[in-house]
């Protein structure tokens, strides 16, 4: 007797696998821009990033280049729909809105989006792990699979002159940053940037965590660096802005399947 027929496989067209959508318009590209920055804020707001009125998010707006949809002033994270969201120009100028800007914000992501224009979002925070780094003034040690995919792509600015607002400094920080997708801004915190909102807010958020798996594992002995060929196999294969959009998804689908809101 023969036994039952084994299942056979599905064709991989017929199975799911989200890629960054297109848009044929403008007008739709600005309004997912919008959708994502504000669930970006959320999740923010969610992992404890934010600190006062400190830290910000832009995207840039896809018709008007020198211009970027950021977090209103004093609007918790937690609370940001995308009707709060801000436009402002290159000069921290509020463009269409209902809120201020904070000016710091600009005083830096102007400038990073002016240097970088492959660069659609820059995401800043006060993180509590990501200042403790910043306050030894260290890199990310290549320790972990996580922490590989920033190894040699990101660096340090190692400087502090206080709160942000002469766009010299913002200049700076811009060339520090180079063609990398993240920085280190000594006793200050993290920055990141990416070809989409939710690139630039993954390599945060995983940035944020690898700070804390150093520090960590350097209070409990003494972390294993991973080999150097190693290390850059493994930022070759998981440090691409493609491979963070694909990790940010399951975020994206749980914030917005449990804040709907956030969206009017």
């Amino acid at each position: 007797m023969h036994g039952p027929t084994p299942p056979q496989p599905l064709p991989t067209e017929k199975l799911r696998f989200a890629m960054p959508p297109m848009h044929e318009s403008v007008e739709e590209e600005r309004r997912h821009r919008k959708e994502r920055l504000a669930g970006a804020l959320r999740i923010f707001g969610r992992s404890g990033f934010e600190d006062g009125v400190s830290g910000h998010i832009t995207a840039r707006d896809p018709e008007f280049s020198d211009c970027f949809w950021v977090n209103p002033f004093g609007i918790p994270f937690k609370h940001v729909t995308v009707s709060d969201l801000v436009l402002a120009n290159q000069d921290g100028q509020v463009v269409e809105g209902r809120y201020h800007v904070n000016q710091a914000a600009f005083t830096v992501h102007s400038q990073v989006h002016a240097a970088r224009p492959d660069v659609v979002a820059v995401a800043h925070c006060h993180s509590v792990h990501g200042r403790a780094l910043a306050a030894l003034g260290e890199l990310l040690d290549p320790i972990t699979q996580e922490s590989c995919a920033f190894y040699e792509d990101h660096a340090l600015y190692d400087a502090y002159t206080g709160v942000a607002v002469d766009a010299e400094e913002g200049r700076r920080i811009a060339a520090a940053l180079g063609s990398r997708k993240a920085l280190v801004l000594r006793n200050h915190g993290l920055l990141t940037v990416g070809d989409s909102v939710d690139a630039a807010a993954w390599w945060f958020l995983s940035m944020e965590r690898s700070a804390q798996v150093q520090l960590t594992a350097r209070a409990a002995g003494r972390p294993v660096l991973i080999d150097h060929k190693l290390a850059v196999a493994t930022r070759e294969q998981l440090g691409g802005d493609l491979v963070a959009w694909i990790n940010y998804q399951p975020l994206w689908q749980d914030i917005t399947r449990g804040e709907p809101d956030l969206l009017s």
